[in-house]
């Protein structure tokens, strides 16, 4: 790990001053960021420490609940509120995760990860998101987690979250601060981006931007999943996730709310699915069409092409699950 400065900031007008900074990051619980400190894949000359900002608060608004920033992610998971109106948020958390972690990791942290691509992560190895220009590894290299949609040809990486395709699911709400203390809202579903030629930028936060809260949308009814497939029952990245909330009322999908994770360079949402479903009678065919849809512009490198039948197969069983119809 390289020597950095050390400053604390108690406002957020402060913190996001400070983080204007050229080589400034702001830390508050640092799961993933001293991690990538100590491979020197992040090499920051300061770190600005947010956590005396102490607002962990959840609250309710008049639209839903209000989770502050820098709110643990065991706080968000053991929040009866949250644990009775949004379940799919608590179920991606509980598997995102040991509880020693959630017990440090943020809530604004956690939107904020970075990839776990191998070639990111190895300062020895080619990669365009941690060095622009020098190339992607993984698209002739060794590629088993990577995505297959949303791609460039810049990078193929994925983003490894679970919380976040929850939030995507729920439509949830990002609140951004910048300097001079403005304030803007943006959906979780447009907060990460896809690589295209920049890949260097996986979200949308500008210099000296901080993420200070996420809004929940008020409580919807329906069944909410969170489905997980990963290489081992233990903590694990995803090869890929479904976070579905599915309601069905007189015989027909009312509400078909999907995101789906480790699969694509952000949690990703095709609205299509909600069209194709929601007025359908739910059945084998349907879903069968629905995955089709998902897929049809997927496009694997060789190593990750089982992604493809992979969350094909998680979808079906997903909303299989979700509306209780079985082949």
């Amino acid at each position: 790990m390289k020597n950095f400065e050390y400053a604390g900031a108690e406002t957020v007008e402060r913190a996001t001053m400070l983080c204007a900074e050229k080589g400034t990051k702001a830390i508050a619980g640092g799961t993933n960021l001293i991690d990538l400190m100590k491979l020197q894949v992040e090499t920051p000359a300061r770190l600005v420490d947010i956590n005396s900002l102490d607002d962990r608060r959840i609250e309710d608004t008049a639209t839903g609940l209000r989770i502050a920033a820098l709110a643990s992610n065991t706080a968000v998971a053991v929040d009866q509120r949250i644990r009775v109106d949004y379940p799919v948020l608590v179920k991606a958390i509980l598997a995102g995760a040991t509880q020693q972690l959630r017990n440090k990791a943020s809530v604004g942290g956690n939107l904020g990860q970075r990839t776990r691509c191998p070639y990111f992560t190895n300062i020895d190895q080619p990669c365009n998101k941690r060095q622009p220009g020098s190339g992607c590894g993984a698209l002739k290299g060794v590629a088993r987690i990577h995505a297959i949609l949303g791609t460039s040809l810049h990078c193929i990486a994925t983003y490894p979250g679970d919380m976040a395709v929850a939030m995507a699911a729920l439509d949830a709400q990002v609140e951004i601060s910048g300097p001079d203390n403005e304030r803007r809202t943006v959906p979780v579903r447009e907060f990460h981006r896809c690589p295209g030629d920049t890949p260097e930028l996986d979200n949308i936060l500008g210099s000296g931007e901080l993420v200070v809260a996420v809004h929940l949308p008020a409580p919807v009814s329906g069944k909410q999943l969170y489905r997980k497939v990963r290489e081992r029952s233990s903590y694990a990245f995803a090869l890929c996730s479904v976070a579905a909330i599915v309601d069905v009322k007189r015989g027909k999908i009312a509400r078909a709310d999907l995101a789906f994770g480790s699969i694509a360079p952000k949690p990703w949402v095709d609205e299509r699915l909600a069209q194709m479903l929601v007025g359908e009678k739910p059945g084998m065919a349907l879903f069968e069409k629905a995955a089709d849809v998902l897929v049809d512009v997927a496009r694997g490198v060789g190593d990750n092409d089982y992604k493809i039948p992979l969350v094909r197969r998680t979808l079906i069983a997903t909303l299989c699950e979700a509306t209780e119809v079985w082949a």
